[in-house]
């Protein structure tokens, strides 16, 4: 079955923004650190990758690899000072950082300038986007079910309690901004080699939102959520433009009200279950969830939730029995306090003690 042209390049495009959303969740979703210049990576790596092999005659092999490697040197030398910064700083600091280079792409000459870098041999096909995309989300995989991605999430949920327990936080936070940078650069050198012409203003500020906003659509911190959300970005203003002649003329109006009120429906994402997303958002509500209320420790723990809402309702100074039942079961049996009630044999039988 041939697929028509125009849905070729859909699928390609979605291949190459599902990477650049996989690489920004990276930073955003996982280790919380929010960026509004992700698209000066790609626009690294796309001007790389596209001068390599235009102007100097480098296989595109190489000259893809070099894209990502000069991005993540980029990332490298702006990660060592910016990520030090927190919140509304970080994200200041990275949108000037992306403005920068966009105005040094615009005045340099080898890149084209204002006029674009032209001649560029179109390597990109559906197979190499698909196939990139698909490895840089089993390296993603791999990399938050490594001790390198827990310390990410333990970063992203408490900097101060992850600091305390001993991580080194800005290493990490710039080997996370450093790695994201890499894929990002791919992604542009994928895009110079698909479209054949570059531009600075493909990667401006708008472009960076773009981005943001599939993976916040998906779901931060997830997995599949960035690759749903942009697949979803990708196609919704194309869709739109086969439902009326009015919807196609202000598609982006459209557009822009669905993003709306699919982010007052459902805030945390289409996805939202965590760095495991969809499987774990399943199996915890059809598999886990179910057994444990089946089980006999359920029951103990249904049990003892209406027992202590019963003794709190009669005001009975017997209410103490069943806290010490409660921390039984957090602490387990033989680690609680001896001052508390709750010794090596747990529950009521050191309650009068």
């Amino acid at each position: 079955m041939m697929i028509s042209p125009y849905y070729y390049q859909l699928l390609v495009i979605a291949s190459i923004n599902a990477i650049m959303a996989l690489s920004l969740n990276l930073v955003t979703g996982c280790a919380g650190q929010l960026s509004l210049g992700h698209a000066a990576f790609m626009g690294i790596g796309a001007y790389t990758a596209g001068i390599l092999t235009s102007v100097y005659d480098v296989p595109f092999a190489v000259s893809l690899i070099a894209g990502g490697a000069v991005a993540a040197l980029a990332g490298l030398i702006v990660g060592l000072p910016t990520l030090r910064l927190k919140g509304d700083y970080l994200a200041i600091a990275t949108l000037g950082f992306g403005e920068i280079i966009r105005v040094a792409i615009l005045n340099m000459g080898i890149t084209g300038g204002p006029f674009g870098l032209r001649g560029i041999s179109k390597h990109t096909n559906l197979a190499l986007a698909a196939t990139a995309a698909v490895l840089v989300y089993w390296t993603m995989t791999r990399l938050m079910n490594s001790r390198f991605g827990r310390a990410l999430t333990a970063i992203r949920e408490d900097e101060v309690a992850a600091v305390a327990m001993g991580i080194d936080v800005t290493r990490c936070k710039v080997l996370a901004f450093v790695i994201s940078a890499a894929w990002a650069g791919v992604a542009g050198g994928l895009f110079a080699h698909w479209f054949r012409y570059l531009h600075p203003s493909s990667f401006a500020f708008a472009a960076s939102v773009e981005i943001l906003s599939m993976v916040v659509l998906g779901g931060m911190g997830s997995l599949e959520g960035p690759v749903i959300g942009a697949v979803v970005l990708t196609y919704a203003p194309e869709l739109l433009r086969g439902v009326s002649d009015f919807v196609s003329r202000h598609r982006m109006l459209f557009y822009g009200a669905l993003l709306v009120i699919m982010m007052l429906v459902r805030p945390q994402g289409l996805v939202g279950a965590g760095v495991k997303g969809l499987r774990a958002a399943r199996l915890s509500k059809f598999q886990g969830f179910g057994r444990l209320q089946s089980s006999k420790l359920g029951q103990w723990i249904a049990a003892a939730m209406e027992k202590v809402h019963w003794k709190g309702s009669t005001g009975s100074d017997d209410s103490c029995v069943v806290n010490e039942h409660v921390s039984g079961l957090a602490i387990g049996p033989g680690t609680g306090s001896t001052g508390t009630g709750v010794g090596r044999g747990g529950g009521e039988e050191n309650a009068g003690s």
